[in-house]
Parts: C-alpha cells; sequence; structure tokens
C-alpha cells in the first residue's frame, strides 16, 4: 500500500509518544510506501486534492527498563514529490488541533479525494461535523451533568449548583486551558471572561468528578471497536491526568460498562467515517470523543506488550483488498 499522513513538522514529534510515529513505524515495518507532508503543502488541481509528498522511512523505537528509546536519527527523508493524493490508498490527517479556519479549509481540499480510490482517515467531513467536545453530547445518557455556554452568570449557576466544575475550551488539546472552578473562587470572573475570549467563545462545564484523581481513561477504538486503553493519572498538584501536561500512564481494563459505551458510539462513528477515535472516561463517564489525531498507542503498547499500529495497518489492509 502507499500511505500519506498530513502530520505536523515531524522534527517536532516525539517518536517515544506521538501516536503518528507509532502508525507509520508499523506502516514502514510491514513493507508499505509511508509517505508525509503537512496541511500547507495541500494544493487543489483540476478538481483533484494533490500535495507535495515525501518518503520517509522509520527507525523502530525499542523498549528498553520498561520505557520507548529512539535513535537521534530515528527518521531518514527522501525527494519530494508533487503527487495527487488518489494515488494513495490511505491518507491519515493526523494534524493537532486547534481545529480552526485553516484546519478547516484543509478539510476541504481533502474532500477533493475520491472516497472510491482513497480512504481518509479520518472523513473530512466527519472531522468538520465532530467537535471533540460537542460531539460527546450526543450520547449524554454516558455523560456526567455538562453544559456549554459563553455567559458568566449560566456558568455561575452550575458550578454553584455542583459545588466544583471543569472548564474546557471547546478547540483545545492535551488538557489546554482546562480549569478547575469553584462558585467561592475569587478569579471566578476574570476566568470565564478569560475563556470566553471575553463572550467570543462558548466553553464546555462539567460537574467534577472526584474519581479523576484515580485518571482518565483513554479508550482507543478502530472502526467501532475498542482496541485497548491507558489511565493517565494525575501527578504532584496538576488535577488534569493529561499525558501532555505531566500525567502518568498505567495499565487499566476497559469496563463492561465502557464496552457498552463503545458499542452505543461506535455507529454514529462509523456513518461519519470516524474510523480511528479515542474516548476519554473519567469514572464510568465519557468526557470527549478525540478525532483528530487522538494519542496512546505508544502507551498502550508498552503497557500491555501489544502494537496497536500494526493492528490498524491490518485493518486497513483488509480495508483496501
Amino acid at each position: 500500500m502507499k500511505l500519506t499522513f498530513i502530520i505536523d513538522p515531524i522534527a517536532k514529534l516525539d517518536p517515544t509518544h506521538d501516536t503518528s510515529v507509532a502508525l507509520m513505524e508499523a506502516a514502514d515495518r510491514a513493507g508499505h510506501q509511508v509517505w508525509i507532508t503537512q496541511a500547507e503543502k495541500l494544493s487543489v488541481v483540476e478538481g483533484r486534492a494533490w500535495g507535495f509528498l515525501q518518503s520517509v522511512k522509520l527507525t523502530p523505537v525499542q523498549l528498553q527498563a520498561g520505557r520507548w528509546v529512539a535513535q537521534e536519527d530515528w527518521y531518514q527523508l527522501g525527494d519530494v514529490a508533487f503527487q495527487p493524493l488518489e494515488e494513495m490508498d490511505a491518507v491519515f490527517m493526523r494534524t493537532d488541533p486547534p481545529v480552526d479556519v485553516p484546519y478547516l479549509y484543509t478539510t476541504y481540499i481533502l474532500d477533493c479525494i475520491d472516497p472510491a480510490k482513497t480512504l481518509v482517515v479520518n472523513s473530512p467531513a466527519g472531522l468538520r461535523a465532530a467537535n471533540e467536545k460537542m460531539f460527546a453530547l450526543q450520547f449524554a445518557q454516558w455523560m456526567t451533568e455538562t453544559i456549554v455556554s459563553r455567559d458568566k452568570d449560566v456558568i455561575r449557576q452550575f458550578v454553584e449548583t455542583h459545588g466544583a466544575a471543569v472548564l474546557k475550551p471547546l478547540g483545545g488539546k492535551g488538557g489546554e486551558g482546562i480549569l478547575f472552578l469553584t462558585p467561592d473562587d475569587r478569579n471566578f470572573n476574570s476566568l470565564v471572561e478569560v475563556s470566553t475570549g471575553r463572550d467570543r467563545e462558548p466553553l464546555m462545564i462539567q460537574k467534577f468528578l472526584p474519581a479523576a484523581k484515580d485518571g482518565d481513561k483513554r479508550i482507543i477504538l478502530l472502526d467501532g471497536k475498542p482496541l485497548g486503553a491507558v489511565n493517565r493519572i494525575p501527578t504532584g498538584k496538576e488535577f488534569r491526568g493529561n499525558m501532555a501536561v505531566g500525567g502518568r500512564s498505567a495499565q487499566v481494563d476497559i469496563t463492561e460498562r465502557e464496552l457498552q459505551m463503545c458499542a452505543e458510539i461506535a455507529p454514529k462513528l462509523q456513518a461519519a467515517g470516524l474510523y480511528f477515535v479515542g474516548i476519554d472516561v473519567i469514572g464510568g463517564y465519557l468526557t470527549e470523543v478525540n478525532v483528530t489525531s487522538p494519542t496512546g498507542i505508544r502507551e498502550i503498547d508498552r503497557l500491555n506488550d501489544v502494537s496497536l499500529g500494526q493492528q490498524v495497518i491490518e485493518w486497513l489492509s483488509r480495508r483496501r483488498r
């Protein structure tokens, strides 16, 4: 197969952590051609999506003393060629949020790929439709109490009702901008004003779950089916468990409740072309549905002696036959 990954600059990726690298590495190891590009290197020519694509070969990370170790020169880049993306078997859209105007324009370019020729993971229409915070509201029966608002009085009433809440920007990633709020916080008004950009952007506010201290579970789903999970546990004085802010990763099982949750979520994910997804669960409650560039593969592989990247590439190979 020929695969293209639309990623952030490869030199900025962490091969011991980034799921994009794990996927590319698995494809390379299986003998497939791997190409990389960036959103700003895409174009539409004569109604088709094209890109400046660069071939890449990867040296796999090695597990040493319980952690992944990468060589300093872990990737080798080849020549750049301006090619139609329809010559690929699959294109992985793996650019990190924010989902801003340039990101949305990139999804419109990807709309110009013929889906009969090339599978886009995840579907550009699905990426536009599934804001990672708002999409979860379609499964409210699995969520804790949640509101979305930019109104300071509405937010205050919610926080006063529940005693403590977590405030989340709708377009953030990796725990960025997430705040813990209590009604007696003297900075309450200022925090809301800054987070909403002075009433310009709505926020998600969720009842604080004390179970957060025990971890924020990331479950990876492939074509609607759970592949594995990792628990991200807050460290130090940090209340967020995200690995991007220092959360400790730990082995964890997927519970029966979570399997039921996945089964109910799956049909909507599949209908939207959202094939590779990460859902976040705290204390048995769904908090987010991550579709842009969900991560966690490296940690799950390390803790469970598996290769989720290999499973993704094998699934893709079967689908493209």
